[in-house]
Order: structure tokens, then sequence, then C-alpha cells
């Protein structure tokens, strides 16, 4: 079995722990690189694609998994850009609109979908309420036809009436609801499952992606690399050397400058908020431009976000949410829902740290803006920093772009990212001509038969398949259970569906032929 069945790149796609000890090899027997980038979040795996669909021998290494930090932690939403747009940033606004566009249309119709955003509007107050969303939601609008992102994939925005309100989001307050403004945004199948497409997809321009790789020392031109799996240090010499470490970017270059911020969400049962499959979105109170949203995900769960405060002190592997972010969301939503939610509604929470880029002393993180920027060390490294997941491949674009400035003897090739697709990509139209059940087809598009027709084995928690854990380890670069359960599958995100699904995890590997690095 191959995944390069469906691809469309020079190279397989599939990586596995047999790969990695070949890359590692091969790694190791010298040979000047073009680009080493450090980092394997959605910003790091985006610029080992753009970097090595240029022609340029590229590898990436990351000292945990794939989609270990920020990047799994987002609220899942392919964002239009109309936040920035309120705030006068007309640029990145833009620029997230276009961005939006290319994911949903081209490169992973499979990973997205159009979501509607359901405002309730309860009086009194609701005709301004409802007027001054609605606004919002028509420049928003505006963004989406000047990008050219068809109205059937997404709607325009309008009123809705109480009835209708009630029926897209049941666990609204009946009482004083005078009806709602429904407008339309992108949202991710799974942030995870997006690092994990662009890594294979570049690895099938012949990037090595490297996990359980650590970069200890690092210059403008070589690095000292310690495989965290076998204990064995190297050294590679590199005419570029990127950092994508996000906000550990400071960790390899002391100047970088940056403001964390963390976005904190709560994880509840979908069944509690009626089954609703929309955003509620929530208005803050005493804020006229911040809402929480609920965000229907995988597992019949739902993600209630987000904060935006600043994260201070040493910044940590994995960011936890604080009880009074709890106590934040709760109030907003409940400020709306028939039949408010507790802290025992709560299966669990998590919490993503951004590398926003410092502003003035005493700018709220929520104020600083998600412009991204490349900075150089002292040392010729060079660091992206801030910007957001859904315009990762732009900021991925401006990075080869100002390494190839930097060196004349690159050859000057524009990105050709636009229009790559990622591996399973199938046109949204025709998604339904994939023989395999819906729920396959959503997570590997067009790969979901190859997928299927693994062996069957001990299932999972919430209906998660033994060919879902194998195709995981064969085929996504699953090193652990950990790897499995808490990036491929998102099982790891509630503790019962971990001890549920631990043994069925371990049981992949073994049919796989695969030992875990912590089993």
């Amino acid at each position: 079995m191959s995944a390069r069945t469906v691809g469309r790149t020079p190279f397989p796609t599939a990586l596995s722990a047999a790969r990695r000890v070949r890359e590692l090899e091969a790694l190791a027997d010298g040979g000047e690189l073009d680009l080493l980038v450090i980092g394997g979040g959605i910003t790091g795996v985006g610029i080992a694609l753009d970097a090595a669909s240029r022609g340029l021998r590229t590898v990436l290494v990351e000292r945990h998994d794939l989609a270990h930090g920020t990047s799994r932690f987002s609220s899942k939403l392919v964002h239009g850009g109309l936040r920035y747009l309120a705030s006068g940033q007309v640029g990145i606004a833009r620029e997230s609109a276009v961005e939006r566009h290319i994911l949903l249309t081209r490169t992973a119709p499979h990973l997205t979908r159009a979501l509607a955003q359901v405002v309730p509007l309860h009086e009194p107050g609701h005709v301004a309420r409802g007027a001054y969303v609605g606004l919002g939601y028509e420049l928003g609008n505006g963004l989406r036809r000047t990008v050219g992102t068809p109205g059937a994939l997404l709607p325009g925005p309008g009123a809705i009436g109480r009835e209708a309100t009630l029926r897209l989001a049941p666990a609204v307050r009946a009482d004083g609801l005078r009806g709602g403004v429904r407008g339309w945004d992108g949202q991710l199948i799974d942030d995870a499952r997006l690092v994990v497409a662009v890594a294979r997809t570049a690895a099938g321009y012949g990037a090595s992606v490297l996990t359980r790789v650590e970069a200890t020392a690092v210059s403008g031109g070589e690095a000292t690399l310690r495989d965290l799996v076998t204990g064995s240090v190297l050294r590679v010499r590199a005419r570029a050397v990127v950092s994508a470490t996000g906000v550990w970017a400071g960790e390899l270059d002391p100047d970088v400058r940056l403001r964390p911020s963390r976005g904190t969400h709560l994880v509840v049962a979908t069944a509690r908020l009626g089954g609703s499959d929309v955003s509620l979105t929530v208005p803050i109170p005493g804020s006229s431009s911040r809402f929480v949203f609920t965000l229907p995900s995988l597992h019949g769960r739902t993600y209630i976000g987000l904060t935006d405060v600043p994260a201070e002190g040493p910044v940590p592997d994995v960011a936890q949410a604080t009880g009074s972010e709890i106590d934040q969301l709760l109030g907003t939503v409940n400020t709306v829902l028939a039949h408010p939610l507790g802290r025992d509604d709560v299966l669990t929470t998590f919490a993503g740290l951004r590398p926003l880029l410092a502003g003035a002393d005493d700018d709220e993180t929520s104020d600083l803006s998600r412009r991204h920027a490349i900075l150089e060390s002292r040392d010729g490294v060079l660091s992206v920093v801030g910007g957001k997941l859904t315009t990762y491949r732009r900021m991925a674009e401006d990075a080869v772009d100002e390494v190839i400035r930097r060196d004349p003897g690159f050859p000057s090739r524009p990105s050709p990212t636009r229009t790559i697709p990622l591996v399973g990509a199938w046109p949204r139209h025709r998604l339904g001509e994939i023989t395999a059940a819906p729920r396959l087809v959503r997570r590997y598009g067009a790969e979901a038969p190859y997928a299927a027709a693994l062996p069957d084995g001990a299932g999972a928690a919430r209906g998660v398949t033994a060919q879902e854990l194998e195709w995981g380890v064969r085929v996504e670069g699953a090193l652990g259970v950990a790897d499995l359960l808490d990036r491929r599958t998102r099982l790891g995100l509630v503790d019962s569906d971990r001890e549920e699904s631990t043994d069925a995890a371990a049981a992949a590997f073994a049919r796989a032929g695969v030992v875990p690095i912590d089993g």
C-alpha cells in the first residue's frame, strides 16, 4: 500500500518510522542542505512545502510531534478577516479572505467546510445589536466577493426569525428572543490534520520531515541536531536556517521580542447544546467587537472559545487554562442559553499560545496585530513570528521568498503553493463520489478508501476505527500512542476517551510492526 496512490506529488507522501530512520541516515552522510526548518507546526510545515515545491533541498526538524504546540489548539476556524477589518487592518483582512478562499476551494476542500455563525438577538437592544452585527457581516461578505469565493459555498449573511434561530441553535433561551443574524465563515475539520496533510505533501515534494529531532545549537549556516529517540547527535550544514518555533522563538534567538497571548477553549458535549451544528456567536459583555463562539467539532464535542489574555512567565510546552478564563467563557455563553452550562459540563479545556509581535508595553494582546514578520538573528537565523493559522501559506511563501532573496545562488522561482492540493484533496462537489464512510471522507478525503481498506482490529472510543489508528502509524508519522490519540485522532482531549482508546492505539502499532516510543 502506498499513500502515493491518490497524490500528485513527485515522491511518496507517507510518513513512517522507517522513512524517518532512512532520512536521518541520509542526513548524517553529509552534504549541504538548501534549507533547514525548525518547528513542526503549521508555519514550519508550510515553509517546508513551499521550499521543497520550489526545488530546494529541505529538511524540517521538530523536537516533539507534528502540531504538538499551538497549531492543534486553535478554534479550527478559517477566518475571512472580519475582525481585522473592524479594527482597520484592511491588508491582513483581505489576506485572510484570500487564504480562506484557497483552502476552501483549492488546497483542502476535504478538510474545510462552511460554518454558519448565529448571533441570537434578545430584547432589549436587539435592533441596534442586530444592525451592528449585520453591518459587520456585510463587510465580511464584501471581502468574500472581492476574492472570488462563490456564494454557493459561503452564502451571504442575513437576518433570521425567532423560529429559525431556535431551530439552528436549540439551546438558546426563548424568553425575549426576537430573532438572530446569520453569517458564514470557514471551519477546519481538525487543525492537527491540516498540519499533517501539509507535512505529508511537503514530503511528497522531497522534503525530509523529522519529528523527535531537536536543534540544540543553530547558526545561519549550520546546526547541531539530536535524535531524541536514539540520542545520536549529528551536525548539518545549510545555506539557510528558518525558525518556525512560534512562542518558543526566543530559545533560538534571544533578540526576538514577543507578547504571547493565551487562547483558551472549553470542551462540552454537543448534545448539551441541543446537537447544534452551527457556531453560536455571543458578544462579550462590554465589547462591541469581541465574541465567544461555540464550535461543533469531532466526536460529539463542541468547543467554546476563546480568550485572548497575556501569557506571562516561562513558555510551557503545553499551556493550561485558568479558572478565571473558564468562568469568563461560561459566563458569556450563558447569557444566551436557556439552561446555563456549569463547571460540571466542561469535559476538559485546552489552550494555545499565539506568538504575537510585541507592541507598546501597555498594549492589550487582543489589540496587537496578527501580521507576521520575518526577523534575522545576529547569527543569520531567520525567525517567522506573528501571523495566524489561516494565513500559514502566505507566511511560508514570504519566508521562502526572503531565503531566496538573501542567497543569489538560489533559483528565483515563484511559489506554486496556491495551486498545490494537499494529500487527500478532492473537488468539493465530487467528495460524495468517494466510496467510503462520510466521516472518513471528512478526515481523509480521496485517501479514505485506502485507509478503510486496512485490516480490521480493535476500535477506539467515539467510533474511531482500527484502520484509522493504523493509518496514523503507517502513513501519518505517528511514533507513539500519544501521537495517535492527541494529534491524529484527538481522542486524547478527554480523559475517558484516552483511557478507552489506549489499548487499541497500542494494537495499531503492533499490526504495523512498529514499537511505539512511549509504549
